[in-house]
Order: C-alpha cells, then structure tokens, then sequence
C-alpha cells in the first residue's frame, strides 16, 4: 500500500544500538532520493539492558514531525527477547512489517498470523564479520542490511554509502560486511508491500 511517508519504530534494549541504527538508516534514506527524513530517540529508564525505542520517518516531501511514531508501518526487533514484555506490534499497520533479529523463520512468530513478519540473523552476522568491542557483539548496523532485503525501500548500496559515512577504514569495511551478510540471509514471509508514494 502506497503512503506519504514510511515511519519506522526500533524496539532494542540500552546499549544494543538502536538509536545509532535510527540515524544511520535516516542517513541511507537520504541517499535513496528521499527528501523528508527524520531519526529520533525516546528514552525511559536510561540504563543498559532497559527496553529503548528510536524512530524514523521518510517520504518524498519534507517532513515536519518530530514526536514519536505511535503507528508505525515496520517495525524493527532487536532483541527477540523483548516480545514477552513489549508489545512491539502496538499501533502497527494491518500491511504492517515487523523485522526481527532472530535465527527462527519468520513463520515461527505467533505474531504472523497478523503481520508479516521477516528474520534477521544480525547478531550471527555480526559475529561473522568480526564486529565485537570488548567481547560485545555490535549487530545495530548488521540489521540494517535485512532492512533493506526485508522491506525494499531502502537499496542495499544506500545502506553502505551511510555506513561508510559513519564509520572509517576497518570498521566501514567490518560494518558493511555484517550488513551485506545479514541483506543476503534475512528471511521474509510475504514479499513487503509498502510503498512510498
């Protein structure tokens, strides 16, 4: 179904990334030729391991708000863990498309009975492409590449121009293998048929 604009919700805990992910994929849709895009967190409890929310819009006009995206059309998952404590699906759209980061096929969700759903191994891909600080695994921008396969809107090229944009030499080159890796394994239940207008 074709829209004015695609907003995104993030569901992620502290410290796992999502706000960076938010603005990077901002980033990418600004490469893609959209021309209104916006990424902006929303913090709780402000510590590691608490439930966090970031959020993005993009559309073909310039886009004037700013407050939190109360019914999104994706939504992105990830810690698959927090599907027993946070509706994630709360005000998502009926075509509506939630991205997990997960090793199960998508048709494993209760939740596909409603959306479609699609799986991202990002964390495994992320291993994969030796993304780890201090024995932390850094999959935030791994999943940005099952964005792009799982919804089409976004091309995989956008996603490694604002990746190299954000990061420099090696961890550019580690970043956009674990989102090439993760664009190539992502597992999706019906094709995606948002579309921006």
């Amino acid at each position: 179904m074709k829209r004015d604009r695609v907003e995104v919700r993030w569901h992620g805990r502290g410290g796992q990334g999502a706000v960076t992910a938010a603005m990077i994929l901002a980033e990418a849709a600004y490469i893609e030729g959209y021309k209104g895009v916006t990424a902006a967190p929303f913090f709780g409890a402000e510590r590691r391991g608490a439930p966090v929310i970031a959020t993005n819009r993009f559309g073909p006009r310039p886009i004037k708000t700013f407050s939190l995206v109360n019914e999104p059309d994706i939504v992105v998952v990830l810690d698959e863990s927090l599907l027993s404590i946070v509706d994630v699906t709360s005000g998502l759209k009926t075509d509506g498309l939630v991205l997990i980061n997960s090793t199960k096929a998508p048709n494993e969700y209760e939740i596909a009975d409603r959306f479609n759903v699609a799986t991202s191994d990002a964390f495994h891909c992320a291993i994969k492409a030796d993304l780890t600080v201090a024995g932390n695994v850094l999959f935030n921008t791994t999943i940005l590449g099952g964005f792009a396969k799982a919804t089409g809107l976004i091309s995989m090229d956008s996603i490694e121009k604002a990746l190299r944009k954000h990061f420099r030499g090696e961890a550019a080159e580690k970043n956009v293998i674990g989102a090439k890796l993760a664009f190539e394994s992502t597992q999706i239940l019906r094709t995606c048929t948002i579309k921006c207008a």
